[in-house]
């Protein structure tokens, strides 16, 4: 009873530690992003995701233990319940741009009222007011508890009318332009408040298995 016992042991072991190989063979194979989405889709089991780390944005430990991590390294934490894997699938360089903004409704004002305000804004601006007390007084959306502050974006996270101002409009750092998104009835005073910043972006396969 006892051999038998030990026997059952031993297979089940054996099994786990094939089954972390093979985890880890397979994990060797998946070198971008396409082929890691099929390997999640194929191993429901290991609950796998796809996470983008910012070196802006992220400052949690694991965050810095995986950007120390070149393109295709890995990273294993292990606790009684779990052994979860990462993958860095993916490392580059984002360019990403900062302004501040003051936003006007064309849904509750008519484009002369806009018109106006927005020479309004522009004209205290030249004559030294700060951009963050007119985006407080002005601003029609939540930017204005910020001082319009948009903090840091890529391109893909604004409306595309926005973002060509910003990125192809070669606008300097405390210039003060206008943009207008008419299909949303979005209009904006804009303020360049910092030059553009390549950030480190690292996209990282996670998957976790159980160690029981």
């Amino acid at each position: 009873m006892t051999k038998n016992l030990l026997c059952i042991a031993f297979g089940f072991f054996t099994m786990i530690a094939v089954s972390q190989n093979s985890i880890e063979k397979k994990l060797d194979s998946i070198e971008d992003e396409t082929l890691a989405t099929k390997f999640i889709e194929s191993n429901k089991a290991l609950k796998g995701k796809i996470i983008t780390f910012n070196k802006e944005k992220h400052n949690t430990r694991l965050a810095k233990d995986l950007f120390k991590l070149k393109k295709g390294g890995k990273k294993v934490y292990k606790n009684e319940m779990d052994k979860t894997h990462y993958k860095v699938i993916e490392k580059q360089e984002i360019p990403y741009y900062r302004v501040s903004y003051i936003f006007l409704d064309g849904n509750e004002k008519s484009m002369e009222d806009i018109d106006d305000l927005r020479a309004d804004i522009i004209s205290k601006y030249n004559e030294g007011y700060r951009f963050k007390d007119l985006a407080k007084h002005y601003s029609m959306d939540d930017s204005a508890k910020r001082g319009g502050d948009l903090g840091w974006f890529t391109q893909g996270d604004m409306f595309p009318e926005f973002e060509d101002q910003v990125i192809n409009g070669k606008h300097s750092v405390n210039d003060i332009f206008s943009v207008d998104v008419p299909t949303q009835n979005a209009y904006y005073v804009v303020v360049k408040t910092h030059d553009t910043k390549l950030i480190e972006e690292i996209k990282v396969l996670k998957i976790t298995e159980p160690t029981y």
